[in-house]
């Protein structure tokens, strides 16, 4: 079995075609049993999110598993495998595994250091495995990726490198409309991402914040959270022009606030200037907003651009030393485990050399004594494990330098080792009703 990470993000695919592949969740479902059902992979994690859609596959080959993986995609997000091919990054086994750490670390993402992946990772995990779509590898691979992310946010200063989506979008506003003091704002969705534009703004002393979201529950929520007003999903288009800063982000797959609606507002405002921060993808606010006078718009293409120069800063380093750290020490952990049931199935082979030549003794000399018997008996177990001490130790320490598995697969041929003995110490027993029974006292 080997780790295949598949996608494309805001590093070499332009968001228009980002816009295209994005999946909302149902999709993303669909799109891991599609991968799983293949013959040549076991496990999918389908991870998108404004920046980035990619797949964690634990495939049984490599090239089926590309395949595999390169058709469900394209096929899922409607975009021709021709288009795809281009932009795609594939990460195999070790990579694969630095590449789920630095993104758990936000050291992957276009807010270099952003907190926010942690918890749309983990999301997208739990809904994986409610699904049945993940299995002990990725499961193990993911939960790694969280605690490495969490770390590095406790252990560094990255959080005060990394500005947010939402941040580096208000930093515009001193120009644009004046300071985010003082203006009033109309936050669209109420999601994670609203929820944070709403907090954001409410700290740096807007004057009013209005959310507006398609459940209105969850709109009145977030709403009394920030000491804001919550109004209905229909009623969007009419409080643009009160608005002095618009920031949209909810998952609908098409434009939901268009060119006529903020042409209107533009005339109510007479002139005043507005900022629309658009952070969905695909794009909430209609690109053509962004030609209409005294109406600046901003997306993630600019808000990218605002970002790429959070540049090798000290607290990035850190942040990137403790992920080398990390992928090094998994690595070496797995291999240790690797080689974990071919020295188990070596012993148990010893074993029943022993026993068995042991009871031909017994067959041979009835008339020797127990106590000589048993003199013998612990004789032969010195020898072996004096034969086996030198195997077993060094197979541990090639595993530590990442060479344990063709040394495991020597061992294997040297003492014919049958796969299925190896399979078998490997495998944990069934569970039965007191198991079950143990574990929830």
């Amino acid at each position: 079995m080997s780790l295949l990470v598949l996608g494309l993000s805001h590093h070499g695919a332009p968001i228009e075609l980002l816009e295209a592949a994005a999946l909302d969740p149902q999709s993303r479902g669909r799109l891991e049993s599609a991968i799983v059902g293949s013959e040549h992979v076991v496990e999918a994690v389908v991870l998108s999110t404004c920046n980035r859609t990619e797949v964690y596959a634990e495939g049984v080959t490599f090239h089926g598993s590309l395949t595999a993986v390169s058709e469900a995609l394209a096929a899922s997000t409607g975009v021709p495998l021709g288009e795809l091919q281009p932009h795609l990054y594939v990460h195999y086994e070790d990579r694969g595994i630095a590449h789920a750490f630095s993104v758990a670390a936000g050291l992957d993402s276009m807010a270099v250091g952003e907190a926010q992946i942690l918890g749309q990772l983990r999301a997208e995990l739990s809904r994986a495995q409610r699904r049945g779509h993940v299995g002990p590898a990725l499961n193990t691979l993911l939960q790694q990726a969280l605690r490495v992310g969490k770390r590095v946010h406790s252990e560094t200063e990255i959080d005060e490198v990394s500005r947010s989506l939402v941040s580096a979008g208000l930093a515009l506003a001193d120009d644009v409309v004046g300071p985010v003091a003082g203006a009033r704002v109309l936050v669209v969705g109420a999601g994670g991402m609203g929820a944070l534009a709403a907090t954001t703004v409410t700290q740096a002393g807007a004057a009013s914040v209005t959310v507006v979201n398609r459940g209105f529950a969850r709109a009145e929520r977030l709403a009394e959270r920030v000491g804001g007003t919550a109004i209905g999903w229909e009623n969007r288009a009419e409080a643009l022009s009160d608005a002095d800063i618009v920031i949209s982000s909810t998952g609908a797959t098409g434009v939901v606030i268009t060119a006529p609606d903020v042409e209107a507002a533009r005339l109510e405002r007479d002139g005043r200037p507005q900022l629309f921060v658009d952070l969905a993808l695909p794009h909430d606010v209609d690109i053509a907003v962004a030609d209409l006078d005294g109406v600046t718009r901003i997306g993630l293409a600019e808000l990218g651009d605002l970002l790429s120069r959070a540049g090798d800063v000290p607290h990035v380093r850190a942040a990137r030393d403790i992920v080398t750290a990390e992928v090094a020490a998994y690595l070496t952990e797995r291999s240790a485990e690797a080689v974990t049931p071919t020295v188990a199935a070596l012993r148990s082979r010893a074993k029943e050399v022993v026993d068995e030549e042991m009871a031909r003794l017994e067959r041979r000399t009835p008339e020797l004594a127990e106590g000589d018997r048993a003199e013998v008996q612990r004789a032969v177990h010195r020898i072996v494990e004096k034969l086996l001490h030198a195997p077993t130790v060094r197979v541990k320490e090639m595993a530590q330098s990442g060479q344990g598995g063709s040394y495991a697969r020597a061992l294997s041929e040297l003492f014919d080792l049958h796969p299925h003995d190896v399979s078998v110490v490997s495998t944990p027993p069934l569970r039965g009703p007191a198991d079950d029974e143990e574990q929830t006292r």
